[in-house]
């Protein structure tokens, strides 16, 4: 039960919430696409704060998405003082930006599955013939 709201999950929380409002309206690079902060990750030290993101209706474009980290890794200095200002911590964590592939996987995965349902109508259905 404490791990479940331990603080570093709490910070995590308020992280997310600040970074998605931060990267949506104040990040103006040209590069960066609709980027949504699925999770926030933050070291017991308060080191590091690793960001998963994913980026809307472009997962499957590598080019696109190689812009888009490019974009989050230049935006860190901004985004950190920014969020030093809004969230109140002695140390703010260094930010670590990772594109978030369980989207992609789990699609990846529903597809696959479907593909296996229609294999095994069709061979019931040749079966009952």
């Amino acid at each position: 039960m404490a791990g479940e709201f331990s603080r570093t999950s709490r910070i995590g929380d308020q992280l997310q919430k600040e970074l998605a409002s931060l990267i949506q309206f104040e990040v103006k690079d040209p590069r960066l696409g609709l980027v949504t902060v699925n999770e926030v990750r933050v070291a017991k030290d308060l080191g590091y704060a690793d960001i998963y993101y994913t980026v809307l209706g472009k997962d499957d474009q590598p080019e696109v998405l190689a812009e888009n980290q490019a974009a989050l890794d230049s935006a860190k200095g901004f985004l950190r003082r920014r969020l030093a200002k809004e969230v109140k911590l002695r140390v703010m964590p260094h930010l670590r930006f990772h594109y978030d592939q369980s989207v992609v996987n789990g699609s990846r995965m529903s597809a696959l599955i479907d593909e296996a349902i229609r294999d095994d109508e069709t061979k019931t259905g040749n079966e009952d013939e």
